[in-house]
C-alpha cells in the first residue's frame, strides 16, 4: 500500500522539484489541496494530520505554524525544508551521511539542510570529527549559487535582468545558514561565510580555503583527501570528484539536474595550503533531492530511489 505524502508549499520551487521526483513512484501517493484550499488552515491541518509524511516547503514562520497545526496525537512524520528547525533540539538533521542513516530513518521530525550548508558540512565535518582539522579555527567559506535558490522572486529578477553578472548578499555576515554550519561541524567559532548568486538557473560551488601551515594540528592535503574518500566510500550520492582536466573546475549554466555532490581537495605543491571544494545542485542535494533521500530512508526504502545520480 502506498504511503501518503503531503507537500505543504507544493507550488514553490522546492515543492515542485520534490513532486517531480515522486511522480510515477508507486511507493507514495501525493495528498493534493486544490486552489484556495492550499492556504486554508483547516484544510492544511487535515492534510497534515491524515498523511504518513508531510514535507514543509515554506518560509520559516509558516513552517513553524504548520508544525503547530499538527495534532499532538498524529503519527505524521515531518521533513521541514525551511531554516526553522535546523538547530532545534528533537529534530534530526536531514543529512544522512553526517547524522546517520538510522537516525534519519527512525526520526519523526527531520530538518532539511541548507544548500550552502550541505557543501560546507560535507567537506568539513568529517575532517574535524577525525581530528585532522582544528575545531577552533576561524574558517572561511566562499560560495556561489544559481539563482533558483532564491525562489520565484529571485528567478524573476535574474531572468528579467540579464545584465546581472554577480549578486553578493548577506553583506552584514548574518546569513541564516551559519548556525547550522557551525553546529553540525562542531566549531567553536562561527565561520565567515560569503555567498553570492550567479546568472545560472541551478548549480552551486562551495569552497573552504585552508592555510594549513598556519593551522595547529592540521593534516596534509593527501590525508584530508583520503579521509573524505573513506568517509563517503559507500555513498552513491556524495562522491570524490575526478581530477579536473586542464587545471580548471567548471560550473556550467547548462548543468543538468542532479542529486549527487562531488568533493575535491586541491593543494599547493608544498602542501602548505589547500582548497576544499564541493560542487552540487542547489535544487538537488541542496534542497529537494535531500528531502527525498530522507523520505526514502524514513519510508524504509533505498535512499537513492527516484534520485538523479
Amino acid at each position: 500500500m502506498a504511503q501518503t505524502v503531503f507537500i505543504d508549499g507544493a507550488a514553490g520551487t522546492t515543492g515542485l522539484e520534490i513532486a517531480d521526483r515522486l511522480a510515477g513512484r508507486s511507493e507514495f501517493e501525493l495528498v493534493v489541496l486544490e486552489g484556495d484550499r492550499r492556504k486554508d488552515p483547516a484544510a492544511r491541518a487535515e492534510a497534515l494530520g491524515a498523511s504518513d509524511f508531510a514535507i514543509l516547503c515554506l518560509p520559516d514562520d509558516a513552517a513553524r505554524e504548520a508544525v503547530a497545526l499538527i495534532d499532538p496525537g498524529s503519527q505524521v512524520r515531518v521533513i521541514d525544508a525551511s531554516t526553522a528547525h535546523r538547530v532545534t533540539p528533537g529534530w534530526v538533521y536531514g543529512f544522512p551521511e553526517i547524522s546517520g542513516r538510522d537516525e534519519v530513518a527512525g526520526a519523526a521530525r527531520v530538518s532539511n539542510p541548507g544548500c550552502y550548508s550541505t557543501g560546507f558540512i560535507a567537506l568539513l565535518a568529517p575532517l574535524v570529527r577525525a581530528g585532522l582539522l582544528p575545531a577552533d579555527w576561524p574558517y572561511t567559506c566562499n560560495a556561489v549559487s544559481g539563482y533558483s535558490g532564491g525562489g520565484k522572486s529571485l528567478i524573476e529578477r535574474f531572468e528579467g535582468d540579464p545584465d546581472i553578472a554577480w549578486r553578493g548578499y548577506a553583506l552584514a555576515l548574518g546569513h541564516k545558514h551559519v548556525p547550522e554550519m557551525q553546529a553540525r561541524c562542531g566549531l567553536t567559532q562561527q565561520p565567515l561565510f560569503t555567498p553570492a548568486v550567479i546568472p545560472a538557473h541551478r548549480g552551486m560551488v562551495v569552497e573552504i580555503p585552508l592555510p594549513l601551515a598556519a593551522m595547529p594540528g592540521a593534516a596534509s592535503p593527501d590525508a584530508l583527501r583520503t579521509a573524505l574518500a573513506e568517509f563517503y566510500g559507500n555513498s552513491r550520492i556524495v562522491r570524490m570528484g575526478a581530477e579536473p582536466d586542464g587545471g580548471e573546475l567548471l560550473l556550467r549554466a547548462s548543468r543538468a539536474p542532479s542529486d549527487a555532490m562531488d568533493l575535491h581537495v586541491f593543494a599547493a605543491p608544498d602542501g602548505s595550503q589547500a582548497r576544499l571544494v564541493a560542487l552540487l545542485d542547489n535544487l538537488g542535494k541542496g534542497a529537494s533531492g535531500a528531502a527525498v533521500q530522507s523520505l526514502n530512508l524514513m519510508a524504509g526504502l533505498d535512499e537513492t530511489a527516484g534520485l538523479r545520480l
